[in-house]
């Protein structure tokens, strides 16, 4: 009887497989008719050996998704200035500052940076009570002037010489208060991404004058909401930098609420996800700049797969591979499983690590 080739579409394998890959007959036709447990040889296919062979592998299979998102810095907010007057000096964008480093300067007073997680929006003095109280001394006791003070929510007479020790150190009147003109709150270290004012400018109490982020690195991606169901929080995933470089990297937050996409010409709906980097110091790359993280969706342990282009479309529906041994092929039908990084997990009768399967020539 005449064999006969059966083409498949990719519309074909990826309704039955999950995958997106297409099928493509080999030279040497299509067994018919096989059955689920024996592979069936036929002689005349001596005459028809497939251009190409690869191997059957056995080891571990991943799918992966990647997705492109941009290099940036985590927690941006604004800093607003807490006093009215000229602005006569300020930090440059890509500038950092840590514990008591100058921010911005209103006629001629420095404000300084200090860590906490509540704003500086009062002027505090002694009877004050409240956690900005005890960030406050937090701060004094870690710059050396709080020796011996008990860091709690009280301005008590020693907060105020603490206070007034510190302003002495940078020549400020030691009047042992201390307000928005003088200091700002953050969480920790600050990274200057924009300065939002320039020198000369008048300033008041809740303009801003600064944009700033901390000083960690981090990937910021917009994903379709198909594409973020594979980021879960602290989640690993590779990183592809400008360079080429990959590195590690962690899922640290998948928003809950997907908004439309910013490109004018795809307003698919998206979830934004940020991705921080296991070792920072391994990170190069300009602000903004392009970067990729693959996801790592379903993984297989141990299996055998071969080529997505050994598979082979059988008269009645299903799949097999040409094995190839001895100048002689064989189709075997097999049951197919995971698609990823152009292989396919298969199994059948008579198959094992270093089979040999027909494949297209490239």
């Amino acid at each position: 009887m005449r064999r006969r080739t059966v083409a498949v579409s990719v519309v074909l394998v990826a309704a039955l497989a999950g995958g997106g890959f297409a099928v493509s007959g080999l030279g040497s036709g299509l067994g018919l008719g096989l059955g689920t447990s024996q592979a069936k040889e036929n002689p005349q296919d001596r005459a028809g050996l497939p251009p190409a062979t690869a191997p059957v592998v056995k080891g571990d299979l991943s799918n992966s998704t990647g997705i492109d998102g941009t290099l940036g810095y985590s927690q941006q907010r604004k800093l607003n200035a807490g006093a009215s007057g000229t602005l006569t000096w300020i930090s440059s964008g890509g500038s950092k500052a840590e514990r008591d480093g100058r921010l911005y300067a209103v006629d001629g007073q420095d404000v300084r940076l200090m860590y906490g997680t509540e704003p500086m929006y009062r002027v505090l003095k002694t009877g004050a009570r409240g956690n900005d109280v005890q960030q406050l001394e937090e701060n004094l006791r870690a710059l050396g002037y709080g020796s011996g003070l008990s860091v709690d929510e009280k301005y008590s007479s020693a907060t105020a010489e603490a206070v007034k020790r510190w302003q002495k150190a940078h020549r400020l009147k030691q009047t042992g208060r201390i307000g928005p003109e003088q200091i700002a709150f953050a969480s920790g270290p600050v990274r200057i991404q924009s300065a939002d004012a320039a020198v000369g400018d008048r300033t008041a109490p809740g303009q801003q004058v600064l944009t700033t982020t901390s000083s960690d690195r981090v990937v910021q991606l917009q994903a379709k909401v198909s594409e973020a169901a594979l980021a879960k929080p602290g989640g690993k995933v590779e990183v592809e930098l400008p360079d080429g470089t990959i590195v590690k990297g962690t899922v640290t937050s998948v928003g809950s609420v997907a908004k439309p996409g910013s490109d004018p010409a795809d307003r698919t709906p998206r979830i934004g996800i940020v991705v921080t980097f296991d070792d920072p110091d391994k990170v190069k790359g300009f602000d903004k700049s392009p970067a990729t993280v693959k996801f790592v969706g379903e993984t297989r342990k141990n299996v055998l797969s071969v080529p997505v282009g050994a598979l082979l479309a059988l008269a009645d529906g299903s799949f097999g591979v040409q094995v190839v041994e001895g100048g002689r092929t064989r189709e075997v039908k097999v049951k197919l499983g995971l698609f990823a990084q152009g292989q396919v997990e298969v199994t059948g009768a008579g198959l094992s690590a270093g089979v040999k399967v027909g494949v297209p020539k490239e």
